[in-house]
């Protein structure tokens, strides 16, 4: 089944199909505005609030999309993936309400709440050095042994298809947007909410925003193929720790993305700051990549309207309290 899948381009409309397989299975997340924050930058913000959604981060979307068009076979093996953490929980939770088996993969240096949280929705965790293991193999093996199917965090169609449906959501409830920046790790949620622009505000400029130190979409954007780069280990967002973008991202980002930029590290904590102190949301460092991005990455939007996916709010407590301390 994955060989097959990922062969397959999703379309606007798998988005489309995605948000009614969703219905009444994923929070549909408030979308939040701020004054200051409006002022700030001059413009009119609408927050797209995934750090509410379950599990904490848009990814529930994309593996409940995934997990739910298994056959019988597939679910009785189960699933298998490969995540530091966010996808890790989304698969582990979906698995859990279709009453299939887990095995998730996970760095051995995931933050700890991420970890617990996942055991704590049942799945089996086993763990990886990602600076000197190749996870992508790993997991490939032991789908093999196990019979399991392999749903990766970003490189799927289905997963991409659902990841899409929290910008069609905030396209639909904020009409006529101009902008709508979108953080990038894998390039799925990226992918999926160009496609659902595509499909409901076709005149939405969209950009991705990457951490600095991990730029790899934007270098493959460059150069017009993708490029892969050493594992990003010294950002603090470590849901976008990614080396390369997958074909099917890339392939969807290069024909419809205005662009990808990138924060920096202290601008992430700058806005997780903002976050807490002006909103009063939690929001880990790579849901803060859309904000940072669309604040500092020097792009004239004065005036527009301006969509901003929070894509989670996961992040260990005393390593939280540390960013605002700093």
């Amino acid at each position: 089944m994955t060989t097959l899948l990922s062969q397959l381009q999703p379309s606007a409309e798998d988005v489309l199909q995605a948000a009614h397989r969703l219905k009444g299975m994923a929070h549909r997340t408030p979308v939040l505005r701020s004054s200051t924050a409006d002022e700030l930058l001059g413009v009119q913000l609408f927050f797209k609030c995934e750090n509410l959604q379950r599990t904490g981060a848009f990814k529930f979307r994309g593996a409940f999309n995934a997990l739910s068009q298994f056959s019988d076979e597939q679910r009785e093996r189960g699933v298998i993936t490969f995540s530091a953490g966010n996808h890790a929980q989304a698969i582990a939770l979906a698995a859990r309400l279709l009453d299939m088996p887990a095995l998730i993969l996970m760095p051995e240096d995931a933050p700890t709440s991420k970890m617990a949280a996942t055991r704590q929705y049942g799945a089996q965790v086993a763990t990886y050095n990602p600076v000197t293991e190749d996870r992508e193999a790993i997991c490939q093996r032991l789908a093999m042994e196990r019979g399991m199917t392999l749903v990766p965090p970003s490189e799927h169609p289905h997963v991409i298809a659902g990841q899409g449906t929290a910008a069609l959501e905030l396209l639909e409830e904020v009409p006529r947007l101009d902008y709508l920046f979108v953080g990038v790790g894998g390039g799925g949620q990226l992918a999926g909410s160009l496609l659902a622009a595509k499909a409901v505000a076709p005149l939405c400029r969209v950009y991705g925003v990457e951490p600095e130190a991990g730029n790899d979409g934007q270098q493959s954007l460059r150069a017009g193929h993708i490029v892969r780069i050493p594992f990003p280990r010294s950002t603090i967002a470590d849901g976008a720790q990614a080396q390369a973008l997958g074909p099917l991202t890339f392939d969807i980002i290069q024909r419809e993305a205005e662009g990808i930029v990138t924060a920096s590290d202290p601008q992430l904590v700058q806005a997780m700051r903002f976050f807490a102190e002006r909103m009063k949301i939690v929001v880990e460092p790579t849901g803060a990549l859309a904000f940072a991005g669309a604040q500092h990455a020097g792009l004239d939007i004065r005036g527009a309207r301006v969509g901003i996916i929070i894509s989670g709010g996961n992040v260990d407590l005393p390593r939280y309290a540390r960013f605002l301390a700093d």
